[in-house]
Order: C-alpha cells, then structure tokens, then sequence
C-alpha cells in the first residue's frame, strides 16, 4: 500500500450529554477530507478510545467510514493490553466493509519485553487480512517498540508500516535505515514531522490537523515533495499551535481549541477533564494571534 502524506487522528466529539455526537464526527471527516488530508484514523489516542465501550468504539469507525466513502484510507485504532482482546477486536473489524486498515499501539500497563510486544503484534497481525500499522507510544503505554522488533514484525506481510511516538529521533533514524523497502515510518508527533520526512519518513499522523487540516496537509506534502522552504515556514507559523496541544493531557487542549473554533463541543470522557481557566486563556490567546478566530462568532471559521 501506498500510504503516504498527512493523516488526522481525529477526536471523538461527544454531545454534552456524554454521548458520541455522530453528526459532529462526520462533519469533522468531511472538513478533513475536503483540506487535504490523506488518511483518517479514529479511535487512536486522540479519539478518547480508552474511554469508549466496544459498541461505541465499532461504531465510530463505522460513522467514519461511511463519512469517507472511499475518498481517502481510514485505519482503525485497535489496541488492548490483553492480546486475546486485541484479537477479538481486529476480527470484528471485519464487518466494517471500506475500512482500509488496523493501527494498533503497544499493550499498555503491563509493560511487556520486546518478545511479549513481538507475540502481541504478531497476533493482532495474523487474526486480519487488513493491513495493519503498529503504533509505538511508550510515553502513554509504558513499553518501547525497538526497531529490532519492528523488522521482524515487518515480515509478516499485512504490517505495512508504524506511526513512531517515542519522540527519539536516534531510534527512528534507526528504523527508517533499517527498515524493509516499502515499509511506512510515519512521525507520531506533530513536532518532529519535519525531521521525520527528512530521514525519509512517510508522513505525519497529526494532532493538529484536527484544526488546521489544511495546513499540515500542505506542510507534509511540501516536505514530501522536498519543497523545504514552504515546509518550514508553515512549520514556524503553526509551531506553538502543534505543542499547545499537549499544553494538557491530550485531546483536552485540542478539543478545546476545536469548540472555539466552532467546530465542536469542549466534551471530554473522565478520567480526560476539559483544560484549566489558564491553559484555555493561553489557547484562545495563540488562536487570535494566529488569525483562527476570525469569523467565528458568525459562523465556522
């Protein structure tokens, strides 16, 4: 598969009274899809996947498939700490006709050895002929994905590629020089997008895109197509934006940004509580200086 450019990790926009605001989500897929972006993944980090029952979970990604309708690739997040559940999940995967492919993160709190990770993944792999993107984010999980594993994860023929969140550049430049041809190495974090694609990383799976799909689409592409200098300046206006997103707790930061966009509802799950007075003055104050809040109050900016 050819997977390559800027894909969202898209939140969950939930109504205030806690449930999953369908409409919302499939305005947001929409609005993504019509800026640029290349590929979707619901039900990641994001999307408050954690705090979702398996019905709501199943159903997001239905909503988000439909929403896309073929026009761009939508990876469900699919991840457990118990690997039978994992499996269970990805098999019911398979009733969703027009996803395009699984990603899936390291199993959280048990803190496995890179043999235990090794037998997860494998197994998640073998249950579905989905593609699957492995997801590597010990700063959530507790546990690393060394490059070591991940090529041996790469033989399976169906893990196509892994969104890299460790923030370590060294361990990514590793994998990207190690790694099969055709395997995808895609920056997990907005902040090192460009130094990703450098190394030869296949893109970015974006927080900030939820908010400013269009200009981290055209910043990937840019990148990409080794138009550096459109790259970097839209990496030097939109830079405080990508790390006041983690501000907090992530989505808290972005989802409010999102509400005063006027593109959703400030509505998060607990144990994810909505930010601080300060944090929100602080983002409302970096939207105006950027230029977002212009035409909100007469409608979506």
């Amino acid at each position: 598969m050819d997977l390559m450019g800027c894909g969202t990790a898209l939140v969950t926009p939930f109504r205030r009274d806690g449930a999953i605001d369908e409409p919302a989500l499939q305005s947001l897929v929409n609005w993504q899809i019509e800026s640029g972006i290349n590929f979707l993944i619901p039900c990641g980090t994001t999307g408050e996947a954690a705090t979702l029952s398996e019905v709501e979970w199943l159903r997001v990604i239905e909503v988000v498939v439909e929403a896309a309708a073929g026009r761009v690739p939508v990876f469900a997040g699919c991840t457990h700490n118990a690997t039978h559940e994992a499996v269970a999940r990805a098999k019911k995967l398979h009733r969703v006709r027009g996803l395009t492919g699984v990603l899936t993160a390291n199993p959280y709190y048990n803190k496995p050895g890179q043999e235990g990770q090794y037998h997860h993944f494998r197994a998640i792999a073998e249950a579905t002929d989905l593609p699957v993107l492995l997801y590597n984010i010990p700063g959530r999980t507790g546990a690393n994905l060394e490059p070591a594993t991940v090529l041996r994860l790469a033989e399976l023929k169906n893990v196509i590629g892994i969104k890299e969140s460790s923030g370590n550049i060294a361990q990514i430049t590793e994998l990207i020089t190690t790694a099969p041809q055709g395997f995808k190495v895609f920056a997990g974090d907005d902040s090192v997008a460009l130094p990703v694609i450098a190394l030869g990383g296949a893109g970015l799976v974006s927080v900030a895109s939820n908010v400013i799909p269009g200009q981290m689409s055209r910043m990937v592409r840019a990148a990409l197509d080794n138009d550096w200098a459109t790259a970097r300046r839209i990496n030097r206006e939109f830079f405080r934006l990508m790390q006041a997103h983690f501000w907090e707790a992530s989505p808290a930061p972005v989802k409010a940004v999102l509400a005063m966009i006027g593109r959703g509802e400030d509505v998060l799950r607990l144990p994810m509580v909505p930010v601080s007075d300060g944090t929100r003055g602080k983002l409302e104050k970096l939207l105006s200086e950027l230029g977002l809040l212009v035409g909100v109050v007469a409608g979506r900016s």
